[in-house]
């Protein structure tokens, strides 16, 4: 199926969607990312709710809904009897799903809008909370999304080697650690089945009691990744 023909698709889905249901979605479109997912092989997120404006309890919530043309053609290409309307049907109500919930709990609202300002600033190359990627979207144990960008968290201490190893998509790596004091966000260069934005390793050391009263300067790199078998 190729793209145009999965918009059309998705827009005679979206006439089956009851009125009630698609209250406050601004948008339904389709993007042609492919967003794979960061720890397991051969499985791709489809589809993504964006909460955009909203004031007071959310309940006047407005969210954009996005479904990833590239991760349903990469699924595509593995099961020959994949279905696309089912699988399209399903990932637009499973979104669906989100914008209700999203407009249900204002407090999971607030913690997303501080993730993406925080996130912002970290591009910016300004000041940010070293934690604020867990206030976004968790993908596994140690792993979340904020925006397009995915954190791999990891514990480490100086000290430990040269090296550290993290797993992406079904794959083993490893990237230099040299010289680096945690907190350090890398910015991993080199892995396959990269993410739409960044895929960053956040080095995490062990909470202590003097971090109550003295935050270490968070550091930045950008780094290469290789196969850990390489």
């Amino acid at each position: 199926m190729t793209l145009d023909d999965f918009r059309a698709l998705v827009r005679r889905l979206e006439h089956e969607i009851p009125d009630q249901f698609e209250r406050g979605v601004a948008d339904i479109e389709v993007s042609p990312k492919v967003v794979p997912h960061p720890v397991h092989d051969g499985v791709y997120t489809l589809g993504e709710c964006i909460p955009l404006t909203w004031t007071g309890d959310g309940s006047n919530l407005h969210s954009r809904i996005v479904l990833f043309y590239g991760s349903f053609d990469a699924l595509a290409r593995q099961n020959p009897g994949f279905d696309w309307r089912a699988e399209a049907w399903d990932t637009l109500t499973h979104e669906l799903r989100h914008h209700l919930e999203f407009r249900a709990h204002v407090d999971a609202l607030e913690a997303y809008d501080w993730a993406a300002e925080q996130n912002f600033a970290r591009h910016e190359g300004q000041m940010f909370d070293p934690v604020f990627y867990r206030s976004g979207q968790r993908i596994a144990d140690g792993v979340y999304k904020v925006d397009d960008d995915v954190f791999l968290e990891k514990t480490w201490r100086v000290g430990s080697g040269e090296w550290v190893e993290f797993g992406w998509h079904g794959r083993r790596y490893r990237a230099p650690v040299t010289g680096m004091q945690p907190p350090a966000f890398l910015t991993l260069q080199g892995i396959s089945d990269a993410p739409p934005g960044d895929a960053v390793l956040v080095l995490r050391k062990r909470p202590s009691l003097r971090d109550l009263w003295r935050r270490a300067a968070i550091s930045q790199n950008t780094v290469p990744a290789r196969p850990s078998d390489a």
